[in-house]
This record gives C-alpha cells, structure tokens and sequence, in this order.
C-alpha cells in the first residue's frame, strides 16, 4: 500500500539546470520530518536536466512535458501526485531557513488556510516583495506615476506590500508570488488547477482569487526564508509583452467592461511613460524595445507572444497523457511560435491603434 505523502515540491525546469543543484539540495536539507515527494518537471528541457536530476537525486521524480508555459507544467505533475500539500517552487531558489515539517504543521493548524508563501529575499540579500494586492486599475494607475518611489504612506495603494516589517508576521494577502505557493489539496481540488491560458504570469492572483471564491484564506507565513534569484533575465521584450497579455487576460477572467478599459487606460500610461523615459536616453535600446512590444500587445498589434492560447484553461487531456523522463533532441527552432496579427485584426484597427503602430515602428527603426 502507498503511504500519502505530506508535501509534494514540484520544480519546472525549463533549460534551467544551472540552478537545480542548489535548489534541489537546499530542499533536502529543510525538509525535516515529513513524507516528500520531489517532482522536477523536464519543462522540453535541452540541457539535460532529467539525466542531471536522475544521476545527481535519484529519490526525486522526473515528469516531462511539452513546454506550453508555467500552468501547464505545474498541472502536469500536480495530476501525478495525491499529497496533502503542494508546494510550487522555481528553479532558481535556495530555502535558507525554516523546515518543511513547520510548514506542513503550520498548515495542519490552520484549517482555514488553503495557500501561503513565505519570506523572500533576491541575490543580493534585499527582500524581495511577495504579499500582493489584487490586480486593480488605480493600483496599476499609481505604479504608473511612481508609487513605489513614493514616502511610504503611498506605497500601499500600489500591488506590492514594499514595508520590510510586514514580512516578519503573519498576514492574510490577496495573492503570493509563484516562485512559491503551498498549497492544500482540498483548497486546489475546489478552486481547480492552474489556467494554462497563462503562458506565463497572472497565474498566481487567478488562482488565489479562486480559491478565496471557495472560502479559503491566503497568508503569509514567517517561517522561512528562501532567497529567489529573481530578473536575472534581464529586461526581455518577449516576458513585457507577456506580461501585458496576461494581465488582459487576467481582467477578462475577473473585472468588469468598465473596470477593464481603466485597467487599459493604466497599462498603457505605464508602458507609455517608461517608453518615453528610454527614448530620452535614461535606458538602452533593449528597454525601448521592450516597452514598445508590450503596448504592441495592449493596442492589438501582436497576439499572446509566445503560443496561441488553448480555448480552454486546460488542454485536452490526451495531450497531457503520462510520458517517461526522456532525452529530446531539439527542433530546428527551439523557440514557441510567436502569434502573428491577422488579417482581419489589421482591417479593424482603430485610429488610436494605427497610431500606436507608428509609434512602435518609428521607435524599432530608431
């Protein structure tokens, strides 16, 4: 018979095999006394990581998968586990303080709290802002204008709680950072699984709006640290863009008519701004590029940057069938197909659209 484990840690993997030693070490060292089931899923990974993670912790599982985004990743190998909690973690951390077992008791003695997340802090030591407010136009209108550089009276109109002390007690919050959500099985059993709309970003308040709609608390708990090696991509025109879509599809999901042409309105003083502000000189041409695909995205001149997004939040399930850890010899183009614009989106561009394609063709030939 098999026991029911405690925690299921589920990590993706997407060519991320430089930062699985110490992320997957630092877990087996907090784990403390509880039943662990580590699942890295091989994310259509071409760096080795199921050989990596298969040679290097044996006692970890290796699911793979065709890269359609952080969802459905996570998706694919909740589906593989009957844990009491889940726990998803990014590749790129270090748990730092604190074991799993106070997690999981935590939890056991909080009947009421269906996710949490913990203390973060970024490479170089500095807190790293994981308590969020609930995506809203006025928070993403103040942001715009500078909130976060404002005394720090203003600071909680904006997403992120910036106040250091916050974090060193235990809060109820809107949503939590992905790079790591526990969460009860029971809670993700009613809110249901991860929207795989989502290539990437706006998965974490969705699901935690769904699962406070299903009468669970979220909260953040001060019983560990973890450090998240968080940008350490850079500014990436692909991920701004990304970031955009998300976030309409986010206000789709979840705002009214209204309150989604506000958010609109905010996005692109935002963007608009920050593109002003690189065109001066203040930033390199990368930051310039970026900003335009992200208002290339709100103005409906380029679709969902990196695939075309399943009509549904799940993909069919044939497509999710279990297969073995395996080596994938890379296509010719290991880059998702970028969404294109139709024909019929050109023929129905608005006068406010056609100028915002100036603009960005001006800015990319500049």
């Amino acid at each position: 018979m098999t026991l029911r484990p405690d925690l299921t840690i589920i990590v993706v993997s997407t060519n991320e095999v430089t930062w699985l030693d110490r992320c997957l070490t630092t877990v087996y060292e907090h784990a403390g006394d509880v039943s662990l089931d580590v699942i890295v899923v091989d994310n259509n990974s071409v760096d080795g990581t199921a050989d990596f993670v298969r040679t290097r912790f044996p006692e970890a599982r290796v699911v793979w998968c065709e890269n359609h985004g952080f969802g459905h990743a996570n998706n694919r190998a909740i589906m593989s586990t009957n844990a009491r909690y889940v726990l998803l973690l990014n590749p790129d951390t270090e748990i730092v303080s604190g074991t799993f077992e106070q997690l999981v008791a935590a939890m056991d003695a909080r009947p009421e709290v269906g996710l949490a997340g913990v203390k973060q802090l970024d490479g170089e030591g500095n807190l790293f802002p994981t308590i969020r407010r609930r995506p809203h136009a006025l928070r993403t209108f103040v942001e715009a204008m500078g909130s976060e550089r404002l005394p720090v009276t203003w600071r909680g109109f904006g997403e992120r709680e910036l106040r250091p002390a916050v974090y060193e007690r235990e809060v109820r919050c809107d949503w939590t950072s992905g790079s790591f959500m526990l969460i009860r099985s029971e809670a993700l059993q009613s809110a249901g699984l991860l929207d795989e709309r989502s290539f990437i970003y706006a998965e974490e308040p969705d699901l935690c709006r769904r699962i406070q709609a299903n009468g669970w608390e979220v909260r953040h708990l001060p019983l560990a640290t973890i450090i998240h090696h968080a940008g350490k991509a850079g500014i990436k025109p692909k991920l701004l863009a990304q970031d955009v879509w998300a976030r309409l599809h986010y206000g789709r999901k979840h705002m009214s008519l209204t309150h989604r042409a506000f958010l609109r309105v905010a996005i692109a003083l935002k963007y608009g701004l920050r593109l002003a502000y690189a065109l001066v000189g203040r930033q390199g041409p990368e930051a310039r590029r970026a900003n335009v695909a992200a208002l290339r995205v709100l103005f409906g001149l380029a679709g969902a940057p990196f695939e075309t997004p399943p009509r549904t939040a799940l993909r069919p399930l044939e497509s999710r069938q279990s297969t073995p850890a395996r080596d994938v010899d890379p296509p010719e183009d290991q880059s998702p197909p970028s969404v294109g614009t139709s024909s019929s989106m050109r023929r129905s561009r608005t006068p406010l659209a056609k100028l915002a394609l100036i603009l960005a063709r001006f800015v990319e030939g500049s």
